[in-house]
């Protein structure tokens, strides 16, 4: 039958590899174990069953159910079809990715709001000065035509072009890391984010079993990356005695199949993990097959809890056994060569429970020897000693948590799979203390019916297990609530609601769903965690680099209306002419604000704290640094105009030519006061940035030429200067640079008396 004609009502045979295509209430299972990581989070495949569950048990508990996605790694059973469709849990989350509405980007909110202000105060200054220019007497065709250029001057028209600009250069730097940004303001919001929602299974840990302890009668031992098997010392173990006996047993009892070339396989997880650390000892199960062959096999049984693989060796019956700890210490008999007394398998249950107590799943391992036409039984093992399994953390988790630690970022593990091993793996990678509580799925039922203390609580918490997708949901609205921008990382289905409704989800590519594909903003196509380091870095320098040539764009904006309304009003000549203002807009304006936005970003900018999300883009010390700088811009334009009037006796064009190129080359000059706070005077990111020193050489070409060239000098109403017009312009130009340079010098030093 094929699954799109699936009913409620319909019963379905599941087996082992099957991929469930409905949910369904089990009635008969055997031996039956599911992977639910992509709808749960858990790591490890599920043991189902007949038994019934209690009505309000979470997803991850559901035990007497089949749920559609997820997928059958062992044994057989029989269920009825009770959802299909959009009616099962598959289907519900996906129904709370599209209810999970996508807001506006912090950016693009910024940008809303800088651009209504830019526009209000646009509108008043036109009016402002047309009507003072007519009450002066000033020709009133030249006073429009001048309100309308400064009103084109006063808005920054090259911003959108400038800011695609910064963010598509931050996507292709992205895309180097390999991190693929679906959104464009996606890197920026990153840059702006405060606190990360991580999943674990696959995004903090590995999704892949691994053998992280080995508890014999003989010692401990664990499995290192690049040593192989080592002992509790941190040396490579030899292989021989009891330690050689319990990996043979290991690689033995197994069905699944492990790739040499990769280390990945198919089949039971723990198995594949038995698999990989022989395969570290010189260990081949084909080959240990070949000399043992394989009689017969006891599949895994939910009522024994233990399976065992029978052997032929040396005419008798070798039979290995590997399950949980209880029941195989109950059908062992000996250890070692001794007996196995009351005293010594209670010991041995202390260490099982201390090692679950970890985290880590644990199974025994047992053997038997037996005449050739005899039954295997499990009854007179021998017990081997304790294996404990974990999902272990991707390597370069920790340092890049650090690195968000150190950038003023919280990280939170939100994850589906027991509180145990998640606490453990956050303790791990530094996310959560020792002894930190963890908050449960079932904690988080009335989020809105919450008190203040239990929001501070929830907020402050590091751990949350056992979560649900509805509840993912929640906790991503409840940071949002709080003023917080949340970045949540995934791979799951059961992730992609929270994606979605994060100010920045981020997708893990190679492990990742579809479907949290889909939801994202940003896809890892390495899996790395680390990568969203490079992306928050990436996302704080184009913030910068877009403030920066925004003040660098407003602040020559503001000393063009400034020069022409304190000429009109001070009955001045009219040191600019409309299609000069023009011309310094295309020239002067733009092409720095290019190079500006191409920036690499300072040193230290993850060693700084996350802006406050409140802040507006342009706040209260960039606009005293906006009027400052204008008021400088001004003063050394009118002052270069006076003193061509009065000292050098200029006047017409001659005139406007001096105050005009004064102008434009002091802001040319004012690119390099674009370095950041605390920054060195003669090394920083604007004198390190190459494209702002060929945007200086380029519009100054472009000046020179508009002087010299007849056309577009008789177009601009200016004529050549001579010598002393010159040197006039360029010691009037200098003039916010030497201030700049003095303005930091003297704030550096009030900031080391005040440090002191």
């Amino acid at each position: 039958m094929s699954a799109d004609t699936i009913v409620p009502g319909d019963i379905v045979v599941l087996e082992s590899g099957d991929v469930v295509s409905a949910d369904m209430r089990l009635v008969e299972a055997k031996n039956l174990f599911a992977d639910e990581s992509t709808l749960t989070g858990e790591s490890v495949p599920v043991e189902k069953g007949i038994a019934p569950v209690a009505t309000d048990a979470i997803i991850a508990e559901q035990t007497s159910m089949a749920h559609k996605g997820t997928a059958i790694t062992r044994g057989i059973g029989l269920g009825v079809v009770v959802a299909t469709g959009m009616a099962t849990e598959l289907g519900l989350t996906a129904k709370l990715v599209v209810e999970a509405e996508e807001d506006d980007s912090p950016l693009e909110r910024k940008l809303a709001q800088l651009t209504s202000q830019l526009v209000k105060a646009t509108i008043a200054i036109t009016v402002v000065i047309a009507v003072a220019g007519m009450a002066a007497g000033r020709d009133l065709v030249l006073m429009l035509k001048a309100s309308i250029a400064l009103a084109v001057a006063a808005i920054p028209e090259g911003l959108p072009i400038v800011a695609t600009m910064a963010l598509a250069r931050g996507m292709w730097r992205m895309a180097k890391r390999n991190v693929v940004v679906e959104r464009l303001s996606a890197v920026e919001t990153l840059g702006a984010t405060t606190v990360v929602c991580t999943d674990k299974t696959g995004t903090l840990t590995e999704n892949r079993m691994t053998v992280e302890r080995l508890w014999l009668p003989s010692g401990r031992y664990q499995l290192h990356p690049d040593k192989g098997v080592i002992d509790t010392s941190g040396r490579k173990a030899a292989i021989d005695g009891a330690l050689q006996r319990a990996l043979e047993v290991g690689v033995l009892c197994a069905t699944a199949t492990l790739k040499s070339e990769d280390e990945q396989g198919a089949g039971d997880p723990m198995e594949l993990a038995l698999l990989r650390l022989g395969s570290h000892a010189g260990l081949d199960r084909e080959d240990l097959l070949a000399a043992w062959p394989e009689r017969q096999e006891i599949a895994f049984d939910t009522e024994t809890k233990m399976m065992a693989t029978a052997h032929e060796r040396d005419g008798h019956l070798f039979v290995v056994i590997k399950g949980a700890p209880e029941a195989v210490l109950d059908a062992s008999t000996m250890i070692g060569s001794e007996a196995l007394g009351t005293s010594v398998r209670d010991d041995w249950l202390r260490h099982a429970a201390s090692l679950a107590a970890e985290g880590l799943r644990v199974l025994a391992l047992a053997e038997a020897t037996i005449p050739l036409d005899a039954m295997p039984a499990y009854e007179s093992l021998t017990f081997l000693g304790l294996v404990g399994f974990r999902d272990p953390p991707r390597v370069e988790v920790t340092e890049a948590i650090a690195a968000c630690r150190h950038a003023g970022l919280r990280v939170v593990m939100v994850t589906g799979d027991h509180a145990t091993t998640a606490q453990r793996i956050a303790e791990q990678v530094d996310i959560a203390e020792p002894g930190s509580s963890v908050v449960e799925g079932r904690e988080l039922a009335a989020l809105g019916a919450l008190g203040e203390h239990e929001r501070r609580r929830l907020l402050s918490t590091s751990v949350f297990a056992r979560v649900t997708p509805a509840q993912k949901l929640d906790l991503v609205r409840l940071y949002q609530s709080a003023g917080e921008v949340v970045a949540m990382t995934g791979d799951g289905v059961n992730d992609a609601p929270a994606l979605q409704k994060a100010d920045i989800g981020v997708a893990m590519g190679l492990r990742g769903t579809e479907v949290a594909r889909e939801a994202a903003d940003i896809v890892l196509r390495d899996d790395s965690f680390g990568s969203i380091v490079a992306a928050i870095r990436e996302g704080r320098v184009i913030f910068s680099n877009l403030r920066r040539f925004l003040v660098y764009l407003l602040s020559c904006n503001i000393s063009e209306v400034m020069v022409v309304a304190l000429a009109v009003v001070a009955g001045l000549p009219l040191p600019l002419l409309p299609l000069q203002i023009l011309f310094l807009n295309l020239v002067t304006d733009i092409f720095p604000a290019f190079a500006l936005a191409t920036g690499e970003g300072e040193r230290d900018v993850l060693r700084r704290p996350p802006r406050d999300p409140r802040e507006s883009l342009l706040a209260r010390p960039q606009w005293i640094f906006i009027v400052t700088y204008g008021a400088v811009l001004t003063a050394a334009t009118l002052g270069a105009l006076l003193i061509g009037s009065l000292v050098l006796e200029l006047e017409g064009e001659a005139l406007v030519t001096v105050s005009f190129l004064t102008l434009a080359f002091a802001q040319l000059a004012h690119v390099l006061n674009m370095r950041g706070r605390g920054a060195s005077v003669f090394v920083n990111a604007v004198t390190t940035n190459p494209y702002v020193w060929l945007a200086l050489i380029f519009c100054a070409g472009l000046l020179v030429g508009a002087v010299y060239a007849p056309p577009i000098a008789n177009a601009l109403q200016i004529t050549a200067p001579d010598q002393a017009g010159w040197m006039l312009v360029a010691g009037a130009s200098l003039m916010p640079l030497v201030l700049g340079i003095i303005f930091s010098a003297a704030r550096a030093i009030l900031g080391r008396k005040s440090r002191e």
